[in-house]
C-alpha cells in the first residue's frame, strides 16, 4: 500500500503553492537552525573558557596621582602593603594593565635579540611584582616566584627587569622541543631569564590569536597611573569594593580613584557584543522553529477546510480515523523530507560562507542531523493535532453541498 503515497503526491501537486512555501520554509528553518546552534555553543565555549583565574575573588580598580608631593612608585609600594593589612584581603599587586580587560601590551618574545632572526611568539605581558602570583591565583608548576630584589621599582625608564615567569603556553610554542624554564627570552633586545613557570592564565584579549601566552615582568615605573590587583573571599570581595576607595585616599588624597570592579566584570563587560550576539541568536532560532510550526500547522488546516467533503467520503466509505491521521502525517513527512535535503545542501553552503567571511570553524554534520530530527519531530507534532481533527469529521458531510 506504500501508505497511500502516490495518491499523497498527486494531492500535492494540486496544491503545489503550499507545499513548496512550506517546503522553503523547512529548508531555511534547516540551514538557519543548524549554522546558528553551532555559533551558539561555541559562543558559549567561549564565554565559559577557564581562564586560571578566581575571577570572582579579584578586585581590580585604576589610580590617576595628581600630587606632585610624592614619587608615584614609592607611595604605590606603600599602597600595596595598606591593602594587603585590609581584614578579608589574600594579596595585592601592582599591575600595568588588567587580565581579560580587553586592553593591555604585547609584543613578540623572541629567542634571540632583535634585530637577529629568530623564532618567535606574540605575547601579552604585565608589569608587575612578586605578589602578582599569589593575588591572580595562578599555578606556579615549575621554577619560582620572584624575589622581592628582583623587582625594579623606578621612575627610570632606562632601568629594565632581566627575569620573567611566563605560561606554559609561550614556552611550548618558543621552545617546543626542549625545556625553557631557565633559557632566557627577549622582548625586543630586553633579554629576560624564564624563572617560572605559569599552568594557565589568559592575557588581556581573549579574541587574540595567542590569548595563553602570557609573560609577568618584575617591573613597577608607574608615572602617574598605574592599576592594583586585590584578591578576597569572593563572599567578601563587594565589601572590600566600598572600602578600597576611601582606604587609597586615606593612604593618599592627592589622586583620583576610578572604575573598582571585579575581574569577572570586565571579562562580562570585554564579552558583552558576544553574550548580546548569543542571546540575538536564540531568539532568532526560537522565532524560526515557531514560525515554521505554525506554517505546517496553518497548511494541514486549510488543507483539511478544502479537502472536507473528500475526507467525509472516506469516512462514509469505512476509512478508519487512524487511516485519515496517517494520510495527513505522510503528506507532511514527504514536505519534510525534501525541504530537510534541500535545507541541509542550504546549511553547508553557508557554513562555508561563514568560515570564509567570519573566521568560524567549519560546520560540523552533527548539527544539521540534530536540527534535521528536531525539525521532523516538530513537524509532525504540530500536524497531528490538525489530523486528529480531520479524523473526527463525519460521514454525512459527504452528502453536503459545499
Amino acid at each position: 500500500m506504500m501508505l497511500e503515497i502516490k495518491p499523497i503526491f498527486h494531492a500535492l501537486c494540486r496544491s503545489k503553492v503550499g507545499a513548496l512555501l512550506l517546503l522553503i520554509q523547512i529548508a531555511i528553518t534547516t540551514a538557519i537552525v543548524s549554522n546558528a546552534a553551532f555559533i551558539i555553543q561555541d559562543r558559549i565555549t567561549y564565554l565559559n573558557q577557564d581562564t586560571g583565574y578566581p575571577e570572582d575573588e579579584i578586585l581590580a580598580f585604576h589610580v590617576m596621582h595628581f600630587g606632585k608631593d610624592v614619587k608615584s612608585h614609592q607611595q604605590f609600594e606603600l599602597d600595596e602593603a595598606m591593602l594587603r593589612a585590609l581584614p578579608a584581603v589574600k594579596d595585592a599587586a601592582y599591575i600595568n594593565n588588567i587580565p581579560l580587560s580587553g586592553s593591555g601590551s604585547s609584543s613578540d618574545f623572541s629567542i634571540n635579540s632583535a634585530p637577529e632572526p629568530g623564532l618567535s611568539a606574540r605575547t601579552a605581558y604585565f608589569f608587575t611584582d612578586d605578589h602578582a602570583i599569589k593575588t591572580l591565583g595562578v599555578e606556579l608548576i615549575a621554577g619560582r616566584n620572584f624575589r622581592e630584589d628582583e623587582v625594579v621599582v623606578t621612575n627610570d625608564n632606562d632601568q629594565r627587569a632581566n627575569v620573567t615567569i611566563v605560561t606554559q603556553a609561550l614556552l611550548n610554542e618558543l621552545f617546543p622541543d626542549e625545556d625553557g624554564l631557565g633559557k632566557t627570552i627577549f622582548l625586543g633586545d630586553i633579554p629576560m631569564k624564564v624563572i617560572g613557570v605559569i599552568k594557565h592564565a589568559k592575557g588581556p584579549w581573549l579574541k587574540d590569536s595567542r590569548p595563553n601566552n602570557v609573560a609577568l615582568i618584575p617591573y613597577i615605573n608607574p608615572n602617574i597611573s598605574g592599576n592594583f590587583l586585590v584578591r578576597t573571599a569572593a563572599n567578601e570581595r563587594a565589601n572590600i569594593a566600598k572600602r578600597v576607595e576611601d582606604e587609597m585616599l586615606e593612604n593618599y588624597n592627592k589622586r583620583v580613584i576610578i572604575r573598582v570592579r571585579g575581574l569577572d566584570q570586565d571579562k562580562a563587560q570585554y564579552m558583552a557584543e558576544d553574550t548580546l550576539m548569543m542571546r540575538m541568536l536564540i531568539v532568532l532560532i526560537t522565532i524560526l522553529v515557531l514560525v515554521t510550526a505554525l506554517g505546517i500547522f496553518g497548511l494541514t488546516l486549510f488543507n483539511i477546510n478544502k479537502r472536507t467533503k473528500q475526507i467525509g467520503t472516506r469516512r462514509a466509505l469505512g476509512a478508519r480515523k487512524s487511516a485519515i491521521v496517517n494520510y495527513f502525517l505522510v503528506e507532511n513527512a514527504l514536505i519534510c523530507i525534501a525541504g530537510l535535503f534541500l535545507g541541509a545542501i542550504s546549511a553547508l553552503l553557508l557554513g562555508q560562507l561563514l568560515m570564509q567571511h567570519f573566521s568560524i570553524a567549519a560546520l560540523p554534520s552533527i548539527y544539521i542531523a540534530v536540527t534535521a530530527i528536531m525539525v521532523f519531530t516538530m513537524s509532525l507534532l504540530a500536524v497531528f493535532g490538525p489530523a486528529k481533527r480531520a479524523a473526527n469529521i463525519s460521514p454525512s458531510i459527504a452528502t453536503r453541498t459545499i
